[in-house]
């Protein structure tokens, strides 16, 4: 699905430089379900970013579903994110004013998809997420683990093929942090390729590989056996 070769970034301002990743090779397959670990600073939210085309290299190539996408446009890498890359956040990015549907729809808004379809899709992922009940509620009125559910679906309303998760249970309670790792490992389990960044060894188990960093360079990679 994706391949970084010789992948670097660096931040400068007039005083400093700071290298974030230092040439980063790595591919992930279709299907994958893979977990960046390391100590804060080390590259891994850099790391993701740049693989959710949100940021872009200093240096190095990025291959994406065979396309080149080093050196993009902000429109073209915007256009190619929109149709195949769903974000969750640890901070779960909902909307105050807006309804769980709405909040949901929202993702769907920018595709050229009938409202009848829009709807659709949302009450199906609702349900998949076990969020419908609260469909017509406000995030205040959501546990966190109710939130990041809507974020989850939200994430994953559009069908895309890649989800990226930064620190999804960082601002959850352990059982409820469970229940979002199970709901990830199922959504891997359909076929969507997930690439996730944790602190947790307990969540990383959920992964069936660990890349770990350390300033900015891949220094161990783990295949978990199944079963």
């Amino acid at each position: 699905m994706l391949k970084l070769h010789n992948l670097s970034k660096i931040y400068r301002t007039d005083d400093v430089e700071t290298v974030a990743l230092d040439s980063v090779n790595i591919e992930i397959d279709a299907g994958e379900f893979v977990a960046v670990m390391g100590p804060s600073g080390c590259g891994k939210s850099t790391l993701l970013n740049i693989i959710g085309m949100l940021d872009a290299s200093t240096s190095g190539g990025y291959n994406f579903m065979g396309e080149e996408v080093a050196g993009y446009s902000e429109s073209q890498l915007s256009h190619i994110r929109k149709h195949n890359i769903g974000f969750i956040f640890q901070s779960f990015n909902l909307i105050d004013e807006l309804t769980v549907q709405e909040n949901i729809e929202l993702a769907l808004l920018y595709h050229n998809i009938a409202t009848k379809e829009r709807r659709e899709r949302v009450a199906h992922v609702m349900d998949k997420v076990g969020i419908a009940h609260r469909a017509k509620h406000m995030p205040s009125q959501l546990s966190g683990g109710q939130q990041q559910r809507v974020a989850v679906a939200r994430a994953v309303v559009g069908e895309q093929a890649l989800i990226l998760a930064d620190e999804p249970t960082g601002n959850l309670d352990s059982a409820h942090g469970q229940e979002v790792m199970e709901m990830l490992q199922g959504l891997n389990a359909e076929g969507t390729t997930i690439v996730m960044v944790t602190h947790s060894p307990t969540h990383s188990d959920y992964a069936r590989r660990i890349i770990n960093l350390f300033d900015g360079h891949v220094v161990t990679e783990n295949l978990r056996a199944i079963g």
